[in-house]
């Protein structure tokens, strides 16, 4: 069965390539900002735990992710509670909230990557990451992105190869 493609890879004004997402939730920026910075909501839907430092140049600690060792990463943008971007192995995560109104926000995420050859991949991964952060938004409370229900990340991932979006990036688990 295919699958819906929710993401985009482009190319930044700088060369860089990313992959960006939208979404629009029907809660306020202020309880959205809460899904996407507050460890105990992260935990529902983000890869690792993340412990994060609110402010310019803060931490964040990352772990509980199977597939990749604790590590820290920083802060390099913090504007509550409307904007945040912090750097995660090589690629930098950007979260952008603006009010969509009736009490709904439109939520931009955006994967700037390291390795432009990792976006098949890191594309696959946010897919099944967001399916989680939709059904936290509904009020449901899902296990984790890494709880193996819903659609599969291979799948995803032959979709946006079909898409022709770069590959090649090695795959934890599989590559090994």
């Amino acid at each position: 069965m295919p699958v819906d493609l929710t993401g985009t890879c482009l190319t930044l004004e700088d060369g860089r390539t990313a992959v960006r997402f939208e979404r629009t939730y029907d809660h306020p920026v202020e309880r959205v900002w809460r899904f996407v910075t507050d460890a105990d909501e992260l935990v529902h839907w983000f890869p690792s735990r993340a412990e994060i430092e609110l402010r310019p140049g803060g931490t964040v600690a990352f772990s509980g992710d199977p597939h990749m060792p604790p590590s820290t990463g920083r802060v390099v943008h913090v504007d509550p509670p409307r904007a945040l971007c912090f750097d995660w192995g090589g690629d930098e995560l950007c979260f952008d909230l603006a009010e969509a109104g009736d009490g709904r926000t439109r939520l931009v995420f955006t994967d700037v990557l390291g390795q432009a050859d990792a976006a098949a991949r890191n594309g696959a991964g946010w897919e099944v990451c967001l399916a989680a952060l939709d059904a936290l938004a509904r009020g449901e409370r899902p296990a984790g992105p890494h709880s193996g229900t819903g659609v599969h990340w291979k799948e995803y991932y032959d979709a946006y190869i079909a898409a022709g979006v770069p590959s090649g990036a090695p795959i934890p688990d599989l590559d090994a």
